[in-house]
This record gives structure tokens, C-alpha cells and sequence, in this order.
């Protein structure tokens, strides 16, 4: 492991509040720490959080997500339904988001979003597979 990765979980830890009792040493680190720091500077950890479409209240809630993109996530209209396939990518600074749902009639239904950090939102097209149909949507994230 190099300094710069060790210096930057140094700083997590401590950030996190685990530097009592926690010892970083050469090729050593905390179980999931890699993974928490490429997360972070991935800047994917922005995408967490219940996600809601304002023209029908459809809900995307994303719970966890791993550093190489992919998302823990399920969809809710109302009924909840996993995503086939959730992941999240950059391109330069842009955050991209693509889901796709299997189950419940909408048989490869897409959204594919991007991140709009001045608004904070998911904006896009979102693709009914049955219809073959394309729409401009946007979520807007949901507040506590």
C-alpha cells in the first residue's frame, strides 16, 4: 500500500472518529477501508439516500455502494422491486447512474441519470421498454 493511500485512511479513521485504538501500518488497514476511501473519491457516496420522481412519486432508494460503482438499490412504484442491474460510473467529474428493472411487467424498462450536483438531483431519460418509449425525467432527492 503507498503513503498517499495510507495517509488518506489515516485521515478517514480519524474523520470517522476510530483513531483511538486504531493502528495503520504498512500493508495493514482496517477491513473495507480501501474500499470506503476509493468510494469517497469516486464521489459516489453522494448518490445515497430515497430519490423520488415528482411527476408519479416513483422512489429509487439507494442503500449501499461498492467502490467499483455498482449499487445496492430497489425502485418503488409502489410496490418495491429490485433493479437488474444498478451502477453508478464518472465520466471526468460527471457522475453517471444506470438502473434496470426485470420484474413486475417492466421487462427492461432503463433510467439512465446524471448526477446535477447544483441541483441536487438525477436527471435523464427514462426508457419503457414495453411502450418503447423515451422520457426526460429528473428525481429529486428526498428529505428527512
Amino acid at each position: 500500500m503507498n503513503k498517499a493511500v495510507l495517509h488518506t485512511l489515516s485521515l478517514l479513521a480519524v474523520a470517522l472518529g476510530l483513531h483511538a485504538g486504531l493502528a495503520i501500518a504498512q500493508d495493514t488497514a482496517p477491513p473495507g477501508a480501501e474500499a470506503a476511501v476509493a468510494n469517497a473519491q469516486s464521489g459516489f457516496e453522494i448518490l445515497h439516500g430515497k430519490w423520488v420522481r415528482p411527476d408519479g412519486g416513483y422512489v429509487i432508494t439507494i442503500k449501499r455502494i461498492e467502490a467499483n460503482g455498482k449499487l445496492d438499490a430497489a425502485y418503488a412504484n409502489p410496490r418495491l422491486l429490485p433493479f437488474s442491474k444498478a451502477v453508478a460510473s464518472r465520466d471526468g467529474k460527471t457522475i453517471k447512474v444506470f438502473l434496470e428493472l426485470q420484474a413486475g411487467g417492466y421487462n427492461g424498462s432503463t433510467y439512465t441519470l446524471v448526477y446535477d450536483p447544483a441541483r441536487d438531483i438525477l436527471k435523464g431519460a427514462y426508457f419503457q421498454a414495453v411502450a418503447q418509449q423515451k422520457y426526460d425525467i429528473y428525481f429529486e432527492r428526498t428529505r428527512p
